[in-house]
């Protein structure tokens, strides 16, 4: 019995390990017993030598950073029209194999098919359609850019037409307006990763308020990575607004709608993103102008107001109604003395000429001139001025009382003759 069949039998442990061929063995095994597989990708890089028969081929996924090498016959790569080339979507019929020798893995492919326009189309249709039920093209969850951002982000190729149009139109309407520069692939499949790389650091730059994703014109293959589901979710979980500038205007990628802004070329993306320093100079004067023009004319109607107010009686002479109204006051209250004394002159009069016939009627007068006035009952008890002393019987009581010149009633009996 061979090692190699014992250590097969046996479990695997630290005092028996497996030899590296029966693993490499069992992996390829395992691998083979795989079976073939349709599998697409984009073809990053192609090793074609002339007098081989061998073609190698490797397909790479654009929405990661994932990639397998394809061994093709060389009759296979030829056949395909037109000829592949980088960034080719293409469609693979193979087979996993596992080579002992390297322990690497490989797709043997039977089959290779272009992807075709229609069928990008197509795909990129099924896409619009789930992302939009999803609600990332809702524009209720569009941002608005900031008036004047502080800082800029644009994501582009290098040295590109597109970064030229917006550095040169941005800088043209705000010649102070900060632009940070990420350069990265803008087709091919290592665009995507690069994008939303670049798309991460800016997003987490606190001093970039917008981003850029900007790219001239192209092919519908060359503008595919902008469509691809993994960057279109970057963009909708990105906080920073992400302005979509790609192709010229009929070009539409998925990108264009889930950005929160779409400009039609990258010229247009750098009128939009600031504003034109001489218009808002311009409307800084004109609203100078308005305010200017609005406080003349108030002050001017205060002043008139005012000079109305001046010229008005009460303010053009404000001690005469004073003194008027002093005249008044003194005249008045000189009325008010003088009916004051008529009146008390009056009732002074009317109190002596009470008091004159008080003392006139009083007994003190009568007395004083040498006679009073006896009163006497009747018979039937009512007082009765005594004129005569025959009007009374003899012996009737009679009352005079006299007490420092004053009359008062006192009991006396006066007697005929008397």
């Amino acid at each position: 019995m061979s090692t190699e069949s014992a250590a097969g039998r046996d479990q695997t442990t630290a005092e028996n390990p497996w030899p590296v061929r029966t693993v490499a063995r069992k992996i390829a095994d395992w691998i083979h017993r795989l079976g073939a597989v349709w599998v697409e990708g984009q073809v990053t890089q192609i090793s074609a030598r002339p007098g081989t028969q061998t073609a190698f081929l490797t397909l790479r996924d654009p929405s990661a950073d994932v990639s397998m090498t394809v061994t093709a016959p060389m009759r296979l790569v030829r056949a395909i029209e037109p000829p592949l080339r980088d960034g080719a979507s293409v469609v693979v019929f193979a087979k996993p194999t596992f080579f002992l020798g390297r322990g690497t893995i490989s797709l043997r492919a039977a089959e290779i098919r272009a992807v075709g326009i229609g069928e990008l189309l197509a795909r990129i249709e099924r896409l619009r359609r789930l992302l939009d039920a999803e609600g990332l093209f809702a524009p209720a969850r569009k941002r608005k850019l900031p008036f004047l951002p502080k800082g800029i982000g644009l994501i582009t190729g290098r040295a590109s037409a597109a970064e030229h149009d917006v550095l040169v139109n941005a800088h043209n309407r705000w010649p102070a307006a900060p632009i940070q520069v990420i350069n990265t692939a803008v087709q091919g499949p290592t665009a995507v990763p690069q994008i939303r790389k670049a798309l991460s650091i800016l997003d987490s730059d606190p001093n970039i308020d917008v981003i850029v994703i900007a790219r001239g014109g192209g092919s519908v293959e060359d503008l595919l990575p902008f469509s691809d589901e993994a960057l279109c979710r970057a963009v909708s979980a990105a906080r920073t607004p992400v302005v979509s500038a790609i192709g010229h205007e009929p070009d539409s990628p998925l990108l264009d709608y889930v950005a929160d802004l779409r400009c039609s070329t990258p010229t247009d993306a750098g009128k939009r993103i600031v504003p034109d320093v001489r218009e808002e100079a311009a409307r800084v004067h004109q609203l100078r102008d308005r305010a200017r023009r609005a406080l003349h004319g108030w002050v001017d109607t205060q002043a008139r107001l005012l000079n109305q107010l001046c010229s008005r009686p009460v303010l053009a002479d404000p001690i005469g109604p004073i003194n008027r109204r002093a005249d008044d006051v003194e005249l008045h209250r000189e009325r008010g003395r003088r009916a004051m004394l008529n009146t008390l002159s009056h009732e002074q009069a009317a109190v002596a000429s009470a008091r004159a016939r008080l003392t006139a009627l009083g007994p003190a007068a009568t007395m004083a001139r040498g006679y009073t006035v006896v009163q006497y009952p009747d018979d039937q008890g009512n007082l009765q001025v005594l004129r005569s002393i025959s009007e009374v019987a003899d012996g009737t009581p009679l009352r005079v009382r006299v007490v420092d010149g004053a009359v008062h009633a006192v009991a006396r009996t006066v007697e005929p003759g008397e």
